[in-house]
């Protein structure tokens, strides 16, 4: 890892009516918009559903990262993040982010370290721990029968 501070550089653009772009050196464009919710189109990614993602995208690479140094074998993992917007005391924010994630270990593996560590990876995940919304996370770790190889 590289020494700390990191920084990530992000422009985006746009006109008055229509979508924004979003670059970032070395990384393909993506285009937003205002969600349905604001009276945006559907169909595309918004400042929203980019936040919202990064929760799950960050607890999966922070877990991919806290089973290597536990030397913990895993097949595969979903997370589903449902991220709350509410107006409070007339500032609209993300109040909750509700995570479920669902590891997949091979069977025979200690399920309840896979609890653990997917709490441990909650609690080091960067991106929920800057925000002001609480993180609720629910887990569920499934044995899955190796598939047998020819």
């Amino acid at each position: 890892m590289h020494s700390f501070p990191h920084r990530y550089f992000v422009d985006a653009v746009a006109g008055p009516e229509g979508t924004v772009n979003v670059n970032s050196p070395g990384l393909d464009e993506i285009v937003s918009s205002p969600p349905p919710e604001f009276d945006g189109p559907e169909g595309y990614w918004s400042p929203e559903t980019l936040l919202v993602s990064a929760v799950s995208d960050c607890l999966i690479l922070t877990f991919r990262g806290v089973a290597k140094a536990n030397k913990y074998d895993w097949t595969s993992i979903k997370v589903e993040t449902e991220g709350i917007l509410d107006r409070v005391d007339r500032v609209t924010y993300f109040t909750e982010f509700r995570i479920k994630a669902t590891l997949q270990v091979p069977t025979g593996s200690d399920e309840e370290k896979g609890h653990r560590l997917l709490e441990k990876a909650k609690l080091g995940c960067l991106i929920t721990n800057s925000f002001k919304g609480e993180s609720i996370l629910t887990t569920a770790v499934v044995s899955v029968i190796a598939e047998a190889r020819e």
